[in-house]
């Protein structure tokens, strides 16, 4: 109808807009009636070079659309639209009648291609509504029932088409200068149409500028087609940053001459941030650690990354078109598939762990995730797989659980193992009303091993020791190393005791052959053994374990390379030994400890010297507790160092105090355990308690025994010469009772020794304590030291060591330890003591 109600010069101008427009925009054109009411078409116009096939193809698709316009909701229609490979735009009279269509798509060189079109840009689509927006308001004029006359023509009217256009659009002719351009390049260019039309670039720009558009304009017209001349970020009147993509294209008239340029701008920021997304994307596909392959509907694969080549060792072009199933390792059965298609398909997601297989053929663990991908209308569209080569993993997860039960070193079972075997057998026990032994073994000196052969031999030894001890035993008896050097042994079904001490002997038998090294060297050992009975020393694995320890220790007290089986007071004495150890530490926490003093005196006038130090503890609960119950268990548990420098600490205090008050003594005495000496840091503790409580280093005494000789006896040396050089006196405690090497007592910085009072006890009775005693006070004075009695409790005993030359005691004859307030008769003035002197 409309081709019947134009005139040919009418037809003859909308075909040159389409060829325009066609050319311009890449876009081909074709503009049909709908002449019945059964769709069938007479073609009004169409692009210039439009093949045939391309016009049967838009009136197939034409045809398509059209049907489903009469069916489909307009909304829904309109955005499948959009979609499609051709556009099609409809126009209806006022009946709502269709009349006329007009259908778009992208020009597409490669016809070659199974594709006949290509997908419209953004612009293109434009382009499109704007050229049908066109034809419907040429229609509006017309009558589409009565031809109109020959001399009416319609014509588009060209600025209203571009100033549709929210894109910058101008015009140039050959020579440069704007013949035309939109109102949104009004807007951007802050000029109006008068003021932009009929200049040139430098006319409106800087020079810089004016010379980059130029450019544009010159390769846009060497290249003979549109093209992108510029891409840039920029601020609009908004102040809003967008990116600006500026297209050139050279305008050619009907005899395919120059007539000018056409250039757009428009913004590109949506397209910028998509491109950004699909390359992030693209990136993290390509360098992801984990393996991903993409397949289609029917599990061929797509599309892998490089993750995948590196994990799988199949390349890209291998496995293209293959199915998954080419990986597989056989090791999962049919029905493992089945259960996860199942939940694939059900779910849209499985995850879980499977083990294929490499090209080369090396069986591997992997985890993985795959997940069905859907499209609007929730049909599957392809399926990715996520998966991670889980082999290290694996590897670590049985380290760990051997780490976990088992002994790194001999590879026994460690105590958690032989803890959960040692619960089993109970319960087997109790059901079968059978005893069951817990043999605890500890090697006799073993530290001395590590001490002078090094730890590396130590290990040696504990390995060949293992591999002996499982020799010796049966096949149902468990072994299992708990630490260092404790072994333990669990004996199920035996019969009695003496079935008991035939399997202790065979371990003891274990340590007759020596242990020979790898320099040839030698070592013998021996192992103390503790013995507990199920049911009869306890009935739950904890218990067992504990009283066979117990057992072990009290085989240690009886002298070593022995074995002891656990009886009730064992237990007793390590509940009371808990109870005492807590109390300890609630007693440094309360404060409870106080000290008492021990006069000194010269036992050629029994004149006051000074007084020992000695600490006392009273407990709410335990009452008073000797320090040789309280003081080797602070050794033992760690306590010592900070009770020692209390207890230094307190002295130093009241002998300030003493000093205050105008009393006069020579010094002080404070016992130091081996322990608090062999600290690095105990010379500088001592002076910094002198400094921080005022006391003359001239008033203190350290009395240290000989056992501290034992540890690094250069290192203690060294210690107690600082000492000595700070002014502080320093003794030699229960003297003859402990190491007593000659050789070092030369070579330390003493000032006195103390006699024992083990040996003063029986004197002078005992002949071999009187030539001790006499023995000993030779040796001090030989050395140029005072000699002190400790536990002087008769007159016999005072005369006898002042007789033989002793120069100072202490002990009950004269004075029991006393509180600071009831020494008053053993602190004379100051001043007396000098009208003396």
């Amino acid at each position: 109808m409309f081709k019947e109600a134009s005139s040919q010069s009418a037809l003859r101008e909308w075909q040159q807009e389409v060829n325009d427009i066609s050319a311009e925009f890449r876009l081909t054109i074709t503009i049909n009636d709908i002449i019945t009411a059964d769709h069938r078409f007479q073609e009004v116009c169409f692009s210039q070079g439009c093949s045939e096939r391309i016009r049967q193809q838009h009136q197939m698709s034409l045809l398509q659309y059209i049907n489903a316009a009469t069916f489909e909701h307009a909304s829904t229609l309109s955005q499948e639209n959009s979609k499609a490979d051709v556009y099609h735009q409809l126009v209806r009279d006022q009946a709502g009648h269709i009349v006329m269509a007009l259908s778009f798509s992208a020009v597409n060189h490669d016809l070659d291609k199974p594709e006949m079109f290509q997908a419209l840009t953004a612009v293109q689509i434009r382009i499109a509504d704007m050229l049908s927006s066109a034809v419907r308001a040429s229609l509006t004029s017309m009558d589409l029932h009565n031809k109109q006359p020959e001399n009416v023509i319609h014509s588009v009217d060209v600025q209203a088409f571009i100033n549709a256009f929210d894109e910058h659009i101008w015009i140039k002719n050959t020579d440069g200068i704007y013949i035309g351009c939109n109102k949104s390049v009004e807007r951007a260019w802050r000029k109006s149409a008068d003021q932009i039309v009929g200049k040139s670039d430098f006319d409106l720009f800087d020079p810089r500028t004016a010379t980059l558009f130029i450019e544009g304009d010159k390769l846009a017209i060497d290249t003979g087609a549109a093209v992108v001349v510029s891409e840039c970020e920029e601020v609009d009147l908004n102040s809003n940053k967008v990116w600006l993509e500026t297209i050139k294209a050279p305008v050619y008239d009907p005899q395919g001459q120059l007539t000018g340029v056409i250039g757009m701008t428009r913004n590109i920021a949506k397209h910028k941030e998509a491109q950004e997304q699909l390359m992030l994307a693209a990136n993290v596909f390509q360098n992801a650690v984990e393996g991903v392959v993409i397949t289609d509907t029917y599990g061929n694969i797509t599309e892998i990354n490089q993750a995948f080549t590196d994990i799988t060792g199949y390349s890209r072009e291998e496995v293209l078109g293959q199915n998954p199933r080419i990986l597989s390792s056989g090791r999962h059965p049919k029905s493992f598939f089945e259960r996860l298609w199942n939940t694939l398909l059900v779910q849209g997601k499985w995850h879980g762990e499977i083990w294929n297989r490499r090209k080369h053929g090396a069986i591997f663990p992997q985890a993985i995730t795959i997940s069905a991908v859907f499209d609007k209308q929730n049909i599957i569209q392809y399926y990715v797989a996520v998966f991670a080569d889980i082999s290290a993993q694996k590897q670590n997860e049985e380290k760990l659980k051997n780490l976990a039960y088992f002994d790194p070193l001999t590879q026994l079972p460690n105590r958690m193992q032989f803890m959960s075997l040692l619960e089993q057998e109970l319960i087997h026990s109790n059901r079968a009303k059978k005893q069951l032994a817990i043999l605890f073994l500890d090697i006799d000196f073993f530290k001395h091993i590590n001490d002078s052969l090094g730890h590396v031999i130590g290990d040696e030894i504990l390995v060949e020791l293992a591999k002996r001890l499982s020799y010796a035993l049966s096949d149902f008896d468990v072994l299992a190393r708990l630490s260092g050097d404790e072994f333990v042994v669990m004996l199920p079904s035996i019969m009695g005791t003496d079935s008991v001490t035939s399997s202790v002997d065979r371990i003891r038998s274990v340590f007759e052959r020596p242990f020979i090294l790898d320099n040839a060297q030698s070592v013998r050992l021996t192992a103390s053994i503790g013995v507990a009975i199920y049911p009869s020393d306890g009935d739950d694995h904890d218990s067992l374990l504990r009283n066979a320890d117990a057992a072990m220790h009290r085989a240690k007290l009886d002298g070593r390379n022995n074995y002891a089986f656990y009886t009730e007071s064992m237990t007793k004495q390590a509940v009371a030994q808990l109870k005492l150890q807590t109390a300890l530490h609630q007693a440094i926490a309360n404060d409870d400890f106080y000290l008492v003093y021990q006069p000194k005196l010269k036992l050629d006038d029994l004149t006051p010297y000074g007084f020992e130090a000695l600490i006392r503890w009273h407990d709410p609960i335990l009452g008073d507790i000797s320090p040789g119950e309280f003081i080797p268990l602070a050794e033992k548990i760690g306590l010592i160092w900070g009770i020692g420098l209390w207890v230094l600490k307190t002295a130093c205090l009241q002998g300030v105090e003493w000093l205050t008050q105008g009393k006069y003594f020579d010094r002080i005495s404070v016992n130091v355990a081996s322990l608090q000496i062999q600290r690095s840091d105990f010379v500088e503790q001592v002076r910094l308690i002198l400094l921080e409580t005022g006391l003359p280093a001239k008033h203190l005494e350290l009395e240290v025994t000989e056992s501290c000789m034992m540890h690094d006896p250069d290192a203690i040396i060294r210690d107690l010469k600082l000492l000595g050089a700070m002014g502080i006196a320093l003794s030699i405690d229960d003297f003859g009772t402990g190491y007593s090497s000659l050789n070092y007592l030369k070579k330390l910085p003493i000032d006195k020794l103390k006699i024992d009072q083990s040996f003063v006890r029986d004197i002078p009775h005992d002949s071999n304590n009187t030539a001790i005693a006499k023995a000993v006070i030779a040796l001090g004075h030989a050395l140029n030291l005072q000699i002190i009695a400790e536990g002087v409790e008769t007159q016999a005993q005072a005369d006898f060591l002042r007789v033989n030359g002793c120069d100072l005691a202490q002990g009950y004859l004269y004075s029991k330890p006393r509180l600071p307030e009831a020494l008053a008769d053993f602190l004379p003035p100051v001043a007396s003591m000098k009208s003396k002197k």
